[in-house]
């Protein structure tokens, strides 16, 4: 084949830019309509344009996407939020949210994935996680106190989060991810904010109640299966009960 692998290489890896630049519209969309075109007043929002801006999103691009959300302008969103809940490899348990302006094409195409992953199934697992807010942040302060940062913003819980688990955290200075009531996500993003913290991440997340434990190869095996269905353009999260 001489070097075309370098060529089909590419065009995956191209692929993988477009994809990742419709989630991330599709997310400044949702976080305009949920709370509103203003950034000062949405952290949501905040976050995922400065998502969209790290990867290159053009300027214009995320004005339309927040316009779109927002309602403001002859263009509207018209996308639904769907939930699948079904079963990777080894059974774990998963939860995918999707985001589309067709569901009776999406619908299928991710039933498909389900039963092309080995041993993956549909089925309901809802009980298995609990729906909480999530604000994923970092401070370039190294060794902050996040227990303090939390009972300050008035989140429920804290953890350590490192850039091995979100690709938006630096390696420098300290990351956590704060858990709070739904209602309360907006408020506590904004007292981390406004406390010199960077928001990276404000929404709403299912958190398994348990993690299986499973081998080297296992987590491969699930790995994959999850990597199937974050490759669907209409995938907008994938939530799964497992380290």
């Amino acid at each position: 084949m001489g070097r075309q692998w370098l060529h089909a290489k590419r065009a995956v890896a191209s692929l993988r830019r477009t994809q990742a630049t419709g989630k991330l519209v599709k997310e400044i969309m949702v976080a305009a309509k949920l709370g509103g075109a203003d950034p000062t007043t949405n952290a949501r929002l905040v976050a995922a344009m400065e998502k969209a801006r790290k990867h290159s999103v053009s300027r214009d691009v995320i004005e339309r996407a927040v316009k779109k959300g927002a309602g403001v302008g002859e263009e509207k969103m018209n996308l639904e939020h769907i939930v699948f809940e079904g079963y990777a490899p080894h059974k774990v348990p998963v939860i995918v949210e999707v985001l589309t302006d067709k569901p009776s094409r999406t619908t299928p195409e991710i039933r498909v994935l389900f039963r092309d992953g080995q041993l993956g199934t549909t089925g309901s697992n809802k009980f298995l996680f609990e729906y909480v807010g999530l604000v994923e942040a970092f401070c370039p302060a190294a060794e902050k106190d996040i227990e303090e940062a939390a009972i300050e913003a008035g989140a429920d819980e804290v953890e350590p989060l490192s850039s091995e688990q979100n690709d938006d955290i630096p390696d420098e200075g300290t990351g956590a991810r704060f858990l709070t009531d739904r209602t309360a996500v907006h408020a506590v993003a904004q007292s981390l904010s406004s406390a010199g913290w960077t928001i990276v991440t404000s929404e709403f997340g299912f958190l398994p109640k348990n993690c299986l434990e499973l081998t080297d190869d296992q987590r491969g095996e699930v790995g994959e299966f999850l990597q199937a269905l974050d490759d669907h353009d209409d995938v907008h999260r994938v939530w799964a009960a497992v380290r």
